[in-house]
């Protein structure tokens, strides 16, 4: 469940470029002694050391390059078939998943680069892209934006491919984290997912600049609501200054909108599903974040 920040403070948009992925070409190579790891990206080769069975070599020649990102899911005694894994930080062991990424405050449209990739099992291998920012509020971490691609078919010599990013909120993130895996949740013997040549492309710009300001209040209520709620400021809203976010991060619309003489806002919810929803509303280019429950 995404949970969002309460205030978003300072936050700019400043244009910059889009910052380089750590060994997006996958050149530089750490010589671990029985086995490498690609420089700046995690693997399962440290798990399966023993076995002397690698889910993660280095391939040659690279396109372009000398070398390229060789991940092939592998039969390991004692431990089943281990999926091909790569990813830009830390990788938990216990269940596969990233635990860090690299700093990256851009908001790219899309990730890019050249792949090669064979299913043998019934169980998609993927290309996942999270987009994250640090909450100091709630002390956790938050989706900004991300995407997704499964391995569909297959691409047996090298071709490009793209991984279109969908943003969720309306401001930079901290961190990247890009995960390759040859294999999906019941990895096959042979899967495999060769990689290179990796860049993000597009800049997605926000519609307007974040600050913030400690009097310009928004208050909810009631809340938790069975429908019917009302959403007020001491500044007068409108509907192109709202939006809400269910807890999945997906933008919503409720059935009505009605705006009342005093400036504030009424809201009908009634309809949708009951659960966590988030209000975003701007005010002389300042964002506030509300939490509602529809109960």
């Amino acid at each position: 469940m995404l949970k969002f920040l309460s205030f978003i403070a300072g936050i700019i948009y400043t244009g910059c470029a889009i910052a380089q992925i750590p060994n997006s070409s996958f050149e530089i190579w750490t010589d671990m002694g029985s086995y490498e790891v690609p420089e700046s990206w995690s693997t399962l080769n440290a798990m399966t050391d023993a076995s002397g069975i690698y889910t993660c070599e280095v391939g040659t020649p690279g396109n372009p390059g000398s070398s390229y990102l060789k991940l092939t899911s592998q039969n390991i005694t004692g431990m089943g078939v281990m999926p091909g894994l790569a990813v830009s930080g830390l990788l938990d062991p216990s269940d596969f998943t990233a635990l860090t990424g690299f700093p990256f405050s851009s908001r790219p449209e899309k990730l890019t680069g050249m792949w090669q990739h064979m299913i043998f099992g019934s169980s998609q291998g993927y290309i996942d892209v999270q987009l994250t920012k640090w909450d100091a509020i709630n002390n956790e971490r938050i989706v900004v934006g991300n995407g997704h691609k499964p391995l569909t078919g297959m691409a047996m010599s090298w071709a490009a491919f793209t991984v279109n990013i969908s943003y969720f909120l309306d401001f930079n993130p901290d961190t990247c984290i890009i995960t390759f895996s040859a294999s999906g949740d019941t990895p096959a013997q042979n899967d495999f997912l060769y990689v290179d040549d990796l860049q993000f492309e597009g800049e997605d710009v926000p519609s307007y600049l974040f600050n913030y300001s400690s009097n310009q209040e928004v208050s909810i209520f009631p809340n938790p609501t069975s429908g019917l709620f009302i959403i007020k400021s001491e500044k007068a809203l409108s509907r192109q200054s709202l939006q809400i976010i269910n807890s999945n991060g997906q933008k919503t619309t409720p059935t009505i909108i009605e705006e009342l003489e005093d400036g504030s806002l009424s809201i009908n919810f009634e309809g949708l599903p009951k659960g966590i929803y988030f209000v975003e509303v701007i005010l002389n280019n300042t964002l506030l974040t509300k939490k509602i429950v529809l109960i």
